[in-house]
């Protein structure tokens, strides 16, 4: 990207920088951008294992924050990039009120701390699940979809379409650039050993060498992007993106079906795929929405296209986790 240049000397701050798009994030800025990155996260020994191999680095800065507190200091951050949310449907289930803070709390302490220390621009990572229940259609950013408010599970959903209208109302009322990436469902190496999205059950079963179980026919179809275009989208929307708008982050060739997902990597893996439904299959604490793709002719008009497709992404992934063992 020759809009990275724009970032030369600057200080950016990422929250969340532990979470798998916050680390691939940091990394990706330590290696190509020459700016001063600003890692955060709430315990600095997670942030120390995951980036041990740059802890010499001299523009690497580790922080250890809770998002939901205001920020400390008066270090001069350019650009913030907001991505720490718990994302696992462990948290939705166990932790439902600090996966709201983290979302609203966290934008609006950042914006306040931003606008006091010559912020130019805030990104917030968002999520396709803010369009809620379609009829089948891919999303369009002017979409909006039904959300049952009164459910916990809807801590995730609502809290970031809260915190994007938050977004938007600091930039009406204050002036604040703010711009939005709502991601569709994102997989790559270097989640956690409690992450228990579909993705990471998968992955951890052939690695262990098991084969997978579906406790459900997997029919629900899904959007998937690859880490790697995850943080090339991010970065064109942060360096590239109309203030005040939001962006759908998603591959349209990767557009396939928990069951799809669990056959591919169990192909990778010379596993197989077993079904063992229980007689209540209405178990967990998942999401009910059946079909989410995006369309992403917004982001594109930015300049961006996808590199990898749903198998190289997997084989990556695989090749990444098997080194690291």
């Amino acid at each position: 990207m020759a809009e990275v240049d724009t970032l030369q000397g600057c200080n950016v701050l990422i929250t969340g920088a532990t979470g798998l798009i916050g680390s691939a994030l940091t990394e990706w800025l330590l290696q190509h951008a020459d700016c001063h990155v600003y890692a955060t996260c709430r315990h600095a020994g997670q942030a120390r294992r995951r980036f041990g191999r740059h802890a010499s680095h001299p523009r690497l800065h580790l922080l250890e924050h809770d998002v939901t507190q205001p920020l400390p200091g008066d270090t001069p951050f350019h650009y913030i990039i907001h991505a720490a949310s718990p994302a696992s449907p462990n948290s939705f289930a166990q932790r439902p009120v600090e996966v709201m803070m983290a979302n609203i709390m966290g934008v609006n302490h950042l914006l306040d701390y931003g606008m006091a220390h010559h912020m130019r621009r805030l990104l917030f990572v968002s999520s396709g699940e803010v369009y809620g229940e379609g009829d089948g259609t891919p999303f369009r950013e002017s979409d909006s979809g039904y959300i049952d408010s009164m459910s916990p599970r809807a801590c995730y959903p609502s809290s970031k379409r809260a915190a994007e209208t938050l977004c938007a109302a600091y930039a009406a009322e204050h002036q604040a650039d703010v711009v939005v990436a709502r991601l569709c469902h994102t997989y790559g190496p270097h989640f956690t050993a409690t992450d228990n999205r579909v993705y990471a059950q998968f992955l951890r079963n052939v690695l262990n060498g098991e084969d997978i179980v579906l406790k459900s026919e997997g029919l629900q179809l899904r959007s998937w992007i690859y880490v790697a275009d995850a943080v090339s989208a991010i970065l064109h929307i942060l360096l590239k993106g109309t203030g005040g708008e939001a962006y759908n982050v998603a591959d349209p060739q990767s557009c396939i079906t928990i069951r799809q997902l669990a056959e591919l990597c169990a192909r990778l893996a010379g596993r197989q795929v077993r079904l063992d439904i229980p007689a209540d299959a209405r178990h967990g604490n998942t999401t009910p929405i059946s079909c989410a793709t995006f369309s992403i002719e917004k982001l594109q008009a930015l300049g961006w296209q996808p590199r990898y497709s749903m198998e190289s992404g997997l084989r990556e992934t695989l090749s990444i986790l098997k080194s690291a063992e």
